[in-house]
């Protein structure tokens, strides 16, 4: 056994901070947790002296895209290097995604399901998966993979198949093919979005109402939640309505409030992803930069009135176009947007596994949980930016494994 002794313990319910506390941990899983004095140690326990620090849980991204590298168009068309390049990037990604204190990521598309088996074989670090696969969309949606010369982008990877359906039977089929490759959760698209071609937009509308309501039926059947990309309009509303587990972006819902409430009732999440329009608003293309200036300051609003509605409110970066490991800059902008700090960190731990579904077994330091556990110099209550630092990051540890131990040397301890 382990026990991780004197820190300030957040466990990611929201809950009061405990100070001193201890956590001990059998294998992969927590056994227990409490103040130093009441958690008895059995012998032979190694003790981790971490007074002092902030344990907390293993963070958790709800929105990534960790086979993207940039936004240039052969990035993006996968022109650029070898497909065996490409991999190697991506598990290099894997494991400095997990180094930065990020112990699960759902991937929003572009990740085939073998990197996930992977990492659970114990071939390469990496942090949990929840795969998508492939967004689905109809023609000229998000899946629809055509540059613009016109050209269409042959999708060749039977494992990463093409997202194109068009019509409620065609979209079903698309789900159980996504379900076939190894789909745990079913992203799909019903708006353009601020990275979208030209005259599809974030208010602009993708499926129809019945494409929709058949895609989120087949997905339930199939034992699959669902992630939609809906930023505004009436794509949104169809989103919402037709339930969606997730809305991802969902910036323009300030303007239909009555949706706001209809996803408190229905326990839908909001993923803002706020850090996505940070980039666009400043590094992207011209539309880009205007689509997703004009929606700044409506995106906080809804933040604002999702969290007075009721509705959990999630981090997600959608950081794969730009950048990989500093996925805790999505926490600090919550907190930036109005967030306390203690609701940030529950968005990105307890409230995220809720997100992903995962909640039974990872996002709170809870007896039986894995030890999925952050040990941070620092008091990300008082400093949100902490878990941005690398050099705040003393301890990753993901089922009990460490992936990070940067803890000052001491002489080993253990109970007698």
């Amino acid at each position: 056994m382990k026990a991780l002794v004197g820190a300030n313990l957040i466990d990611g319910t929201g809950g009061p901070v405990l100070n001193d506390a201890t956590v001990l941990i059998d294998g992969e899983r927590i056994v227990e947790t409490g103040h130093r004095l009441a958690v008895e140690l059995p012998p032979r326990t190694e003790v981790v002296d971490v007074s002092g620090m902030t344990v907390m849980p293993g963070m958790i991204d709800c929105h990534d895209h960790l086979a993207s590298k940039d936004y240039g168009l052969a990035s993006r068309m996968g022109f650029d290097a070898p497909l065996s390049l490409q991999h190697l990037r991506t598990a290099k990604v894997l494991e400095q995604t997990l180094q930065a204190g990020y112990t699960c990521v759902r991937d929003g598309g572009g990740l085939d399901a073998g990197f996930k088996q992977a990492v659970e074989m114990g071939m390469y670090p990496g942090p949990r998966l929840v795969v998508s696969v492939a967004i689905i969309s109809p023609t000229g949606g998000l899946a629809d993979k055509v540059t613009p010369s016109g050209q269409c982008f042959p999708h060749d990877d039977p494992m990463i198949p093409s997202g194109v359906a068009d019509g409620d039977d065609p979209v079903r089929a698309k789900v159980r093919e996504m379900c076939r490759v190894g789909a745990d959760v079913i992203k799909f698209a019903t708006t353009g979005g601020a990275s979208s071609r030209p005259g599809h937009g974030p208010l602009d509308i993708a499926f129809g109402p019945t494409e929709v309501r058949a895609l989120v039926e087949e997905s339930r059947a199939l034992g699959r939640r669902t992630m939609c990309h809906a930023v505004g309009g009436p794509g949104l509303r169809m989103c919402v309505e037709a339930g969606a587990n997730s809305v991802e972006h969902g910036c323009y819902l300030a303007e239909d409030p009555d949706l706001l409430k209809m996803m408190a009732d229905k326990g839908t999440f909001l993923v803002p992803t706020f850090e996505i329009y940070e980039f666009h608003a400043t590094l992207s293309a011209p539309h880009m930069q205007a689509r997703s200036r004009a929606l700044m300051d409506i995106h906080r609003d809804t933040m604002h009135q999702a969290l007075a509605a009721g509705v959990k409110v999630v981090a997600g970066t959608d950081a794969g176009g730009y950048v990989h490991g500093d996925n805790a800059r999505e926490v600090q902008i919550l907190v930036e947007k109005g967030m306390s700090n203690m609701q940030a960190i529950q968005a990105c731990t307890g409230w995220a596994a809720e997100c992903v579904g995962l909640d039974k077994d990872i996002g709170t330091i809870t007896k039986g949980k894995f030890a999925d556990l952050l040990v941070i110099d620092g008091d990300p209550l008082k400093d949100i930016e902490a878990l941005r630092r690398p050099e705040s990051m003393k301890m990753v540890m993901k089922g009990g494994e460490l992936a990070v131990d940067n803890l000052p040397v001491r002489e080993p301890q253990s109970v007698a």
